[in-house]
């Protein structure tokens, strides 16, 4: 790229340097709050307020085989949670793979059983929300009762995303400028 004589070398590094940072401020802006796992379909009449899919399935082999055949229908209005229920062996070999839609009472059951008669252990997990249930308990640690949770922003936080817009305006003009 050829400069012009009249605009120094200092100017064109300004010019690339706040372009780069205006890139950086836009890119952290908006890809923070991104939740990948976060599925959701698309927008169809629901059977009632507040309704929800989960995976459903009854003793599948493997939990590929139960989300991949899973019947795509809405949960009954009276149920809350997805439930999901995972036998494997003391390997790690799944089983079985069942889930389906449930009460709260349903998911008082969550956690891990060891049963040494048939040799195999039996993990429950339970979720709240659209086709939370994906993943298979396999521990103690994700074999839990997961709640949604209002994400609310402190108020340094609210303050912080209102700032970037002006930032990048701000930032734009004296490229302008430049």
């Amino acid at each position: 790229m050829i400069l012009p004589d009249t605009m120094p070398i200092t100017h064109h590094l300004a010019r690339v340097v706040l372009f780069q940072l205006l890139i950086y401020l836009v890119d952290r802006g908006f890809t923070r709050n991104v939740n990948f796992h976060n599925v959701r379909p698309p927008m169809s009449p629901t059977p009632f307020p507040n309704s929800f899919k989960c995976f459903t399935c009854n003793s599948a082999l493997t939990n590929y085989e139960c989300n991949r055949w899973a019947e795509d229908k809405w949960c009954p209005q009276y149920t809350e949670y997805c439930l999901t229920v995972h036998r494997f062996t003391s390997h790690g070999r799944s089983e079985s793979v069942s889930k389906r839609c449930v009460s709260k009472e349903e998911c008082q059951s969550v956690g891990c059983r060891h049963i040494s008669n048939f040799g195999y252990t039996e993990c429950t997990s339970c979720c709240e929300g659209m086709i939370c249930n994906i993943e298979v308990p396999t521990n103690h640690t994700n074999a839990v009762l997961v709640v949604k949770q209002l994400h609310m922003f402190s108020s340094s936080a609210n303050r912080r995303m209102l700032i970037i817009p002006w930032i990048t305006v701000v930032l734009l003009v004296i490229l302008l400028v430049l």
